[in-house]
């Protein structure tokens, strides 16, 4: 490991976050690196600094404090060594493994396409982690929004962000629309037009997989009852479709103990509803107009419903799936709508990339938008914490924003490494903060007989709520 980086030297009082067979090790004065972002990513980080400080303060009276460390990236790394992710700062996040950053500027013309999509590439951060709740007093448009309470985790290194793309009128988009024809799409009624972009979009059982893994660990760990797969499946079969299958395939082989699929719980269930059901009429109720289809289909149903009660009728009947965790799927279009008018029925959404990315965003807005909304990316051995909005370099350096995404944000990692006890002391004095209507100008204006104050002065007010 580098004693310095950027020509910044280490902390002496502190220790890096180190990461053995599978578990972070966690000393009492940690070395975590931050990035405190463009725009209004200065008055943000001064405030949520100063938040986390105070925490850890009092919930562990000395014993325990984060060593923060300055790494660079964005305008400010710019302006300092001309390049806007320079290589010590990703070998700071890849040593320290744990770290935090505000929202940053994406460069405009050329080079890295975005700075968070490269973080997270360059580290594999395979996982992006987007809780979505309600805190109390939080303005919102929908009536009920404390309903929503889901976590979402984003497979975040492949899909479109990974993907491959020929500008229309180019000779590599030319040569690819002329192999698809001539070639691939040579006997079917299938024609790219000549005149189009094209894109290619990779999703691989590999990245599927590892996603979907975590998201039923943590779904394990956490206590909740049901992971969904997201999917566009019906009409991208072979690449959001197989997200879906892979995902099942996931949870019936690896957690077979621990999850039931939706339709294996349909199968159970109509057991112990009718212990004398034969498999053709389960079969009939778990697929209405069965009569209708080929004999075949038939028979790869009564196939299925007879290995589910084979394989799992002992471990998981007799009501027993009920104690289980519940993996099913849902069209991806379908489920803006669930969220909305069934969010109780949602807990864990495991998404591939592009998916998620829409997602999260449309969640966050039920509960009171990006501005409160936290993130994580998250891989093997690192993590990095983040803001989930953008720099909004209009309000840069006049202390109005809102800082919640990155105080909460802050709650993330200190609940990651373990430091619940502080976790906790944020979040509930930022609830307090905003139940006193002692807020931020978005939300002040959306709240009747609330007091706006700036930046400073709201995190000033959630430490004194400690």
């Amino acid at each position: 490991m580098q004693t310095t980086y950027n020509g910044l030297s280490l902390p002496t009082d502190g220790q890096p976050i180190e990461y053995s067979n599978g578990q972070f090790s966690v000393p009492d004065h940690p070395i975590i690196p931050f990035i405190e972002g463009d725009g209004t990513g200065r008055d943000i980080w001064k405030a949520s600094q100063r938040v986390f400080d105070a925490a850890v303060e009092k919930a562990y009276g000395g014993k325990r404090s984060i060593k923060w460390f300055e790494i660079f990236a964005g305008e400010k790394a710019y302006k300092q060594f001309s390049n806007w992710l320079p290589d010590d700062s990703v070998n700071a996040a890849r040593d320290l493994r744990v770290s935090i950053k505000g929202p940053l500027t994406t460069p405009v013309g050329g080079g890295i396409r975005s700075l968070n999509v490269a973080l997270r590439q360059i580290l594999d951060l395979y996982s992006c982690v987007r809780p979505v709740k309600y805190y109390q007093g939080v303005p919102s448009p929908v009536k009920h929004p404390e309903k929503l309470d889901i976590v979402l985790f984003r497979e975040n290194t492949e899909d479109v962000y990974s993907g491959v793309e020929f500008k229309q009128g180019s000779e590599d988009a030319a040569r690819l629309i002329a192999f698809l024809n001539d070639d691939l799409l040579s006997k079917t009624k299938k024609k790219v037009r000549t005149d189009s972009g094209v894109g290619i979009k990779p999703i691989s059982i590999f990245g599927t997989k590892r996603l979907v893994r975590y998201a039923i660990k943590q779904a394990i760990e956490l206590g909740r009852k049901t992971v969904t797969l997201v999917h566009k499946g019906n009409i991208q079969k072979f690449t959001e479709g197989a997200f879906r299958e892979w995902g099942y395939e996931v949870a019936t082989q690896e957690f077979r103990e621990q999850t039931v699929t939706e339709r294996e719980s349909w199968i159970l269930g109509n057991v112990e509803a009718n212990p004398g059901i034969t498999v053709e009429q389960n079969a009939a109720l778990i697929e209405p107009g069965l009569e209708f289809g080929t004999q075949g289909f038939r028979d790869e149903l009564y196939a299925e419903v007879k290995g589910v009660l084979d394989s799992i009728g002992k471990t998981h009947g007799n009501g027993a799936w009920k104690s289980k965790i519940l993996v099913n799927d849902r069209i991806a279009d379908s489920i803006f709508q669930q969220i909305i008018i069934r969010p109780s029925d949602y807990s864990i959404l495991a998404t591939s990339n592009l998916n998620g990315d829409y997602i999260s965003d449309a969640a966050a807005a039920q509960v009171g938008g990006l501005g409160i909304a936290p993130g994580a990316n998250i891989g093997d051995g690192y993590a990095v914490f983040e803001a989930t909005h953008g720099t909004a370099p209009k309000y840069a350096d006049k202390d109005v924003i809102n800082p919640g995404s990155v105080i909460l944000s802050g709650v993330m990692l200190l609940d990651f490494i373990g430091w619940k006890e502080a976790a906790r002391l944020v979040e509930n004095s930022l609830e307090k903060t905003i139940v006193q209507k002692f807020v931020t100008y978005d939300f002040e204006r959306q709240t009747q007989g609330a007091t706006k104050v700036g930046t400073s002065e709201f995190a000033t007010r959630i430490i004194g709520n400690m």
